[in-house]
């Protein structure tokens, strides 16, 4: 992590992505597929759904709350083919897998918590709609945002992410035709007084149909994803590229290992230099803090940074269950502010609103928006049009600040 850019010597971060075909990529897409399915039917369903794999196996858990029903094998055998078990061969598909199901209603005492918050019930709430839902859990989240990509986010995940889905783009497109569903990419890049200016090495792993030779799959990935990604100008003699360095990479999937819902959260994030909250995204309805205020936080972040107000803004905001309001909330500049840390804070109280239902309306959470987001990471997708990633926010906050 930077320490407000003093450095004199240079520093190293790394970050990793996985493709969809990921055991626990694959577990994440479940959760969130199934979210979407019962949010799309009730808007107000409280969902915390977990999944694993393993072999020829899907299990699939959790506490659900809901005014409906859907199919969850259904969902299940949907996601498993939209990943690329299609195949017999593979040793995992989505027609042969088992489905195991054990499901049961949101606790009660939790419940109580979301469905009439602390405030309402001591009388300490001032506004009856914004204040009556409570913060499904405990926990800390974090935001951050930078300069160093358009998408403002680090370089290091941003490139880790992006090689990765391009990793899928060639097999699913028949560029690559030997490659198989499971994925992995992983990127160092070399800093000097907070600025990328190298790319030390990349590594990738991808499945592939036996007796490829090594050689064979090397060339192409370093044609078809390597230098279609990363900038020419980050690379150089120097640069070292890794591609399954085990050696041949036949056996993926659940096969291979076993997968469960949220183990990839530092690549759903910002990669492992800045900081992450407690839990995991997929599976939750937005009343989970984990999410919701994880995508706030990012969603604050990144309108100070587009604002001009910050180059680096980490922001950490923390709650405890059945309680509306936030218990602190903090930023971190990293020495990069261009106003004091005051002005900002006092900026993000008045524009922006952490109570849970303040953070669902504000970003229109209600709705089947989730499993998108289960692969290639939540944040930074100029792919995909999520509320938190807009910058609506930052002319007003420039102004505000006197910039």
């Amino acid at each position: 992590m930077p320490n407000s850019f003093n450095q004199s010597d240079s520093y190293l971060a790394t970050a990793e992505c996985v493709t969809e075909g990921h055991p626990d990529k694959l577990c994440d897409q479940i959760s969130d597929a199934i979210l979407d399915a019962m949010i799309a039917k009730d808007p107000f369903a409280r969902v915390a759904c977990e999944v694993s794999v393993a072999m020829g196996m899907v299990i699939v858990l959790g506490e659900i709350s809901c005014e409906c029903y859907v199919e969850l094998p259904e969902i299940v055998r949907r996601v498993i083919k939209d990943a690329g078990y299609t195949r017999p061969e593979y040793g995992f598909d989505y027609r042969t897998c088992g489905v195991l199901v054990s499901v049961k209603e949101q606790s009660r005492d939790i419940a109580a918590g979301v469905i009439q918050s602390l405030e309402s019930r001591t009388g300490e709430a001032y506004d009856d709609v914004l204040d009556k839902t409570g913060a499904g859990d405990q926990g800390m989240m974090v935001g951050f945002a930078c300069t160093e990509t358009p998408e403002l986010m680090p370089l290091p995940i941003t490139l880790a992410h992006k090689l990765c889905r391009r990793l899928a783009e060639i097999r699913k497109d028949g560029v690559v035709p030997y490659l198989r569903p499971d994925g992995k990419s992983q990127v160092t890049i070399e800093y000097s007084r907070g600025i990328p200016r190298r790319v030390v090495c990349v590594v990738l792993g991808a499945q592939h149909d036996p007796g490829v030779e090594r050689g064979i799959i090397e060339r192409d990935l370093f044609e078809h994803v390597v230098k279609s990604v990363v900038p020419v100008d980050l690379l150089d003699s120097e640069t070292a590229c890794y591609v399954n360095s085990a050696g041949q990479f036949v056996i993926g999937g659940p096969v291979s290992d076993t997968g469960f819902t949220g183990r990839k959260i530092i690549a759903d994030t910002y990669g492992s230099a800045y900081g992450h909250g407690g839990g995991c995204f997929s599976g939750k309805d937005p009343t989970k803090v984990d999410r919701s205020a994880a995508y706030m936080a990012r969603y604050v972040a990144k309108n100070i940074v587009a604002a001009g107000l910050a180059e680096y803004l980490e922001l950490q905001v923390a709650y405890t269950i059945g309680k509306a309001h936030p218990l602190s909330l903090s930023i971190e500049t990293f020495g990069t502010g261009k106003v004091a840390d005051e002005v900002m804070l006092e900026l993000i109280g008045k524009h922006f609103d952490f109570r849970p239902e303040a953070i669902m309306r504000a970003l229109d959470l209600r709705r089947p928006i989730y499993r998108q987001t289960a692969v290639y990471g939540h944040f930074g997708r100029e792919d995909l049009d999520l509320p938190w990633e807009r910058t609506d926010k930052a002319q007003t906050l420039r102004r505000e600040a006197g910039l």
